[in-house]
């Protein structure tokens, strides 16, 4: 393929804070460097039924600050199909659009390897998720922000927690990776989190009544994250009426919660400079890989890599939080 003159950028998948701030990023970063920008709605579904429009600078006005994805996100079940995927790389030519950014997780990036494969179209992935399970990257757009979401509620229940001498079971998002139970954990001064990463290797509920859940504690609450290896907060929360009935327990459940609001800082900026490198990628001639964010520096992660690999916990987060809830 010849030099690149116009992208299309689409985001894909659950949303995430910060999603608007990398949409406006690649934007303005496209524009400054001469190229066309066409914004696709609804993510895939909309490369599929021709819901595109070009943007230009001021479309991406004023967004830096708001939750969700002014592009919207939507499953397409077209998109998986050989016929589908030819449909959308119609409209990409009708369009005249050369590659492609496209910001979701691993699900919306396992779409754009396949498609740049079939096509021979430069894709360059954005690792919007909140639950942070990309490999090769330190942090995803939109973990912060959910991090943030966890702890204030976190901070609220732990109010209501001590007043009653509760045991709180609060259930976060993350699917797979425990990485926003265990790092809110930490942050909320919980007592213990109980994630997908170690449910093979102990009984974690026992662990944390034996040693962790002590009666000179006026509450404890436990993070929980929400899979079906670790069976989710309502799971604990029966075995504990089961098989410890003196505690007194409740469940919250955070759900949506933790996908909405202002995104922090931390994740405008990497959303900012994310955005710049998927255009850097492109102009230096890069395809099918992901920016990641290692140490600091913007890293190039091929698709195959970030989608394929676990990324592993920090087993020394599980120590602190261990020594931490005596």
């Amino acid at each position: 393929m010849g030099t690149i003159k116009s992208i299309g950028i689409l985001t894909s998948g659950g949303d995430a804070p910060g999603m608007n701030a990398a949409i406006r990023a690649v934007t303005r970063s496209a524009i400054y460097n001469g190229l066309k920008v066409y914004g696709i709605y609804r993510g895939y579904k909309g490369l599929v039924t021709d819901e595109i429009q070009e943007f230009k600078s001021q479309n991406v006005s004023n967004i830096i600050q708001m939750g969700g994805t002014i592009l919207k996100t939507a499953r397409c079940k077209e998109f998986t199909t050989p016929e589908g995927r030819a449909q959308a790389y119609e409209n990409m030519k009708k369009h005249e659009i050369d590659a492609l950014v496209i910001i979701g997780g691993d699900g919306s990036l396992t779409g754009a390897r396949i498609f740049a494969q079939e096509f021979d179209v430069p894709c360059i992935g954005l690792p919007g998720t909140i639950d942070n399970d990309l490999y090769g990257t330190d942090t995803t757009i939109g973990y912060d922000t959910a991090l943030n979401t966890i702890l204030d509620a976190v901070d609220k229940i732990r109010d209501t927690a001590t007043s009653h001498e509760r045991l709180f079971f609060v259930e976060v998002m993350g699917r797979d990776a425990g990485f926003l139970a265990l790092n809110g954990a930490i942050a909320a001064g919980a007592e213990a989190a109980i994630i997908p990463e170690f449910s093979t290797e102990v009984d974690q509920l026992e662990e944390f009544i034996e040693h962790g859940f002590r009666k000179s504690k006026s509450s404890s609450i436990v993070l929980v994250a929400e899979s079906e290896l670790t069976g989710g907060a309502m799971h604990y929360a029966e075995r504990v009426k089961n098989e410890y009935p003196q505690y007194d327990v409740r469940v919250t459940i955070l759900g949506h919660l933790q996908r909405g609001g202002r995104p922090t800082a931390h994740d405008r900026i990497i959303a900012s400079r994310m955005g710049v490198a998927s255009i850097q990628a492109l102009l230096e001639g890069q395809r099918n890989v992901m920016i990641g964010i290692d140490d600091d520096k913007i890293v190039y992660v091929p698709f195959v890599k970030a989608i394929k690999n676990d990324k592993p916990i920090d087993r020394e987060l599980v120590n602190v939080l261990h020594e931490l809830s005596i």
